[in-house]
């Protein structure tokens, strides 16, 4: 019996337990599950990501670049598209039946409950046109988002551009919270901050009839979130003389990249040719890509961070700060401009010292100084003790921030090269008989001027010149210097240092302001002199074996207290001291002064035509 009695006990309580379960079961579907109470309705739930505003882009004077403005997207679910008719729906929205019926596949494969654009950017106009007769396809819907308007022509390769996002982005673990048809940053500025740009969506839980008609929040809203705008940047850019920069290069091809030494801001960015940023924003964006892509001139192509070149003489500062480190120089040496060594482009004085031989830009001088960089002793033949020397040539030159990525807060920037000893045991294999050829300095006295096998970009030149301000050292470069109501990122505000000491940069600035100063210096069309504007640079051209000389200037200024770094590249511009040294006067004028003198306007044309040699005697 008492076996009985509790088996009954046994029983009272699973039957307690079920009942229970029952009960919650139904409390939860009556009260808390709101789904059923949709079914009863005839109603659905739709959820709604609420993108956030992008963030804004401003100059350093808070000029705005960048913008919002409103456009508006069609988009479908799937799964809530009820006997749709193709035809009829492709004729209200005046598309192709064969485009609308490629985009619903897409959409399906996509998701069957997630929404997947149609239509994208459709003005008020074209709203209008669509949404009184929306009601009659379920699944289709209209979202509101904000795309990006420039205030600005000028900037496009830094800015970048946004544009809808693409089937290969959505598989990246980075854009999993993406949507198709939401907007992303492709390039420049906006992709490398995307993050911070984009800020974090929200979410809305809405109940809408088979009509589509909104029939107020799900639950009260409880579920819902809000979005949270991006943060705006801050430029160290002067849009002013962005525009300047650009205008100057028009029509050119080339690049002008300027910094601020003190503390790696980038103040202007001009890559020639170039184009509009609006022309990749809004209806025909697509067009208008393909347009540029196919340009022969290549307007796409980011000339200061993607092309490379021989710097040419602007090396040759480089050279002698290595050399001085090394203690192979002393700022008095003078070396004969013995041409049999290499040819010098013009006649000048003895260069006696280093002052005297950065002015005239001695070819001979400066073979005889890597020479003595290289070939060192180091090894008991000339084979090795050329390998030796160039490894730890490469090294300290490679600590000018050359031959490797700065990290400047873009994405698609070139580290060019600085050529090691490895380099040319490659170049000297002899792969046909399988041996190695050896090599000495002399199979690479090219990198004493600037030739052969070195690359570098315009921002790295840019960037050299301002080590040389700093006597030594540099900022990573950067283009914003304030995000939201903060700073720049902690890793552009470091130091980096060279393995010169700081004290021997002071030897060759007198040589550098003589060059633009000097009587017969290289670079004397960039002088600023008659305003009391002291400026060290250098003159270089770069051999080009398919077509007329490049022609490269870098400077800064003022000497003593520098707030300006610059570097201009114009390809097939020939002698850098007639064409791309006038273009930085003209910029540093423009910077310095707040405008250029009326006097001097004529030189503007000089750049953007050339043939200056024809002025000359009109000077």
């Amino acid at each position: 019996m008492q076996y009985l009695e509790g088996r009954k006990y046994v029983v009272q309580g699973i039957f307690l337990l079920v009942a229970l379960i029952f009960l919650t079961r139904l409390f939860f579907m009556q009260v808390l599950d709101g789904t059923y109470k949709l079914a009863a309705d005839k109603n659905t739930l739709q959820r709604l990501v609420q993108i956030p505003y992008r963030g804004l882009i401003y100059d350093r004077k808070n000029l705005p670049l960048v913008q919002n403005t409103p456009v508006y997207d069609l988009v479908v679910v799937p799964r809530e598209v009820q006997q749709l008719d193709t035809l009829r729906f492709a004729e209200l929205l005046q598309i192709p039946l064969e485009d609308l019926r490629a985009s619903l596949k897409a959409a399906k494969k996509y998701s069957r409950v997630k929404p997947s654009p149609i239509l994208q950017n459709l003005t008020t106009a074209d709203l209008a046109v669509i949404l009184d007769k929306l009601g009659d396809f379920p699944g289709f819907r209209t979202q509101t988002r904000m795309a990006r308007a420039y205030r600005t022509p000028n900037l496009a390769h830094a800015l970048g551009y946004v544009g809808a996002i693409t089937p290969a982005f959505l598989e990246k673990p980075k854009y999993a919270k993406y949507q198709p048809g939401e907007n992303v940053g492709i390039s420049g500025l906006e992709s490398y901050y995307e993050q911070t740009l984009m800020g974090r969506r929200g979410v809305q839980y809405k109940m809408v009839n088979v009509r589509g008609i909104e029939k107020g929040k799900f639950r009260g809203g409880e579920f819902d979130t809000l979005s949270v705008a991006g943060q705006d940047l801050h430029l160290s850019i002067d849009a002013e003389l962005q525009a300047y920069g650009e205008k100057l290069l028009a029509g050119r091809r080339g690049s002008i990249v300027a910094i601020d030494p003190k503390t790696g801001e980038i103040l202007a960015f001009v890559s020639a040719p170039h184009y509009q940023p609006q022309l990749l924003t809004g209806k025909g964006s697509g067009n208008r890509y393909m347009t540029l892509l196919n340009n022969p001139d290549r307007p796409l192509f980011d000339r200061p961070l993607m092309a490379t070149y021989p710097p040419g003489s602007v090396f040759k500062l480089v050279n002698e700060l290595v050399a001085l480190q090394l203690g192979v120089v002393q700022p008095s040496t003078g070396f004969e401009c013995n041409q049999k060594l290499v040819k010098c482009t013009h006649r000048h004085e003895y260069p006696a010292n280093v002052s005297l031989a950065i002015k005239n830009s001695c070819n001979p001088y400066f073979y005889q100084v890597l020479r003595a960089v290289v070939q060192r002793g180091q090894a008991k033949n000339k084979y090795d003790d050329a390998h030796i020397g160039l490894a730890q040539w490469q090294k300290m030159v490679k600590s000018f921030g050359l031959g490797e990525k700065l990290g400047v807060d873009m994405s698609q920037e070139k580290r060019g090269l600085i050529p090691s000893p490895e380099f040319y045991d490659q170049k000297f294999f002899d792969k046909k008989h399988n041996r190695q050829h050896r090599w000495s300095f002399r199979n690479v006295y090219s990198l004493s001027i600037g030739q052969g096998e070195i690359g570098i970009t315009g921002l790295q030149m840019a960037n050299v010149l301002a080590t040389i301000a700093n006597r030594g050292y540099y900022y990573t470069p950067h283009f914003v210097r304030g995000i939201g109501q903060g700073g720049p990122l902690p890793e552009f505000q470091q130091k980096h240092y060279t393995a010169v000491d700081t004290t021997l940069f002071k030897y060759i600035i007198p040589g550098m302001e003589m060059v633009v100063d000097g009587n017969g210096g290289t670079g004397n069309l960039a002088s600023l002199s008659q305003y009391g504007i002291t400026m060290a640079g250098k003159t270089g051209t770069v051999q080009n074996p398919h077509g007329f000389d490049h022609a490269t200037f870098a400077a800064f200024a003022p000497v003593q207290d520098p707030k300006i770094a610059i570097a201009v590249f114009i390809e097939n511009s020939g002698f850098g001291g007639t064409s791309a040294a006038p273009a930085a006067g003209l910029m540093i004028e423009k910077y310095l002064r707040g405008k250029v003198a009326p006097h001097r306007k004529r030189w503007e044309d000089w750049v953007m035509y050339g043939d200056f040699t024809k002025h000359l005697h009109g000077m």
